[in-house]
Formats: structure tokens, sequence, C-alpha cells
């Protein structure tokens, strides 16, 4: 797969998103739900790597209150480019607690878009939800 990158290397937003909701679901599509969460998040990084895509995991996520720095407050899953905050999730349902909470890592990591997915589905397009920081 080629990739276009912009003069500072970013790739396209819509590329990047493609390239990432096809590794989810070639990863669903020879796994199917009900496993756990790790699991899929190790085989998703291996799509990742064959896509070429560059990710951090278990990002640390620094939260300040009253002057006092917070180190390691929390932990994105995955961060794909420096640009897409992943949130892997295997549960009955997401809820809007899930949302407030990839919402909350955005704000706190300054960057503009989250994909929340859940391998628990039956169909792995009815378990993504794209979720935008408006205060980016």
């Amino acid at each position: 797969m080629e990739k276009s990158r912009d003069r500072e290397g970013r790739m396209d937003t819509d590329e990047l998103l493609n390239g990432i909701v096809g590794a989810a679901i070639e990863v669903h599509r020879h796994l199917g739900p009900g496993l756990l969460e790790s699991t899929y998040q190790r085989c998703l990084l291996i799509e990742l790597d064959r896509k070429g895509l560059t990710y951090e995991t278990e990002v640390p996520v620094t939260v300040e209150y009253k002057g006092e720095v917070i180190l390691d407050a929390y932990r994105v899953d995955v961060l794909v480019e420096n640009t897409i905050v992943l949130e892997l999730k295997a549960v009955e349902n997401l809820t809007a607690k899930h949302k407030a909470q990839l919402l909350t890592y955005l704000k706190l990591l300054n960057k503009h878009l989250g994909l929340l997915i859940n391998f628990n589905e039956i169909l792995l397009k009815d378990g993504i939800r794209r979720v935008i920081n408006g205060y980016h």
C-alpha cells in the first residue's frame, strides 16, 4: 500500500482511517468476537505493521491538577502515526462512558481524532465509533 504523506511526513487522515479500519476488520475476520481485548490489540498491531503504519502502545497520558503533574495518569491503547488515538474494547455494548474516556484522552493528548473499536460485535462495523475532539 503506497501511502501519500505531506511535507511533515503525515498521512492523509482518510487514508489513515481506512488503513486502521481495514486492519481491525482483518483481525475480526480471522478471530471473530468473544476474545480478550489484549488478544485483539496484539493482532491489530501485526496488521498495522503489515500496512507500514507507525504506532505506539500504552502511551502514557499526563494530567495537570492545580499545578501538580500526575505522570502516567492514564494509558492510551494505541496511537497511530502520532495522530489517531485507538481505544480498543471487547465488551457487550459500547456506552457513553467509553466515548467519554476516549474524548478525555484526545483532550489530554491534544489530538483531534480517535476511534473506539469494540471487537465483541458480530459485524465489526457496528462496533466502530469515530470520536472528535472539537477543542483541538
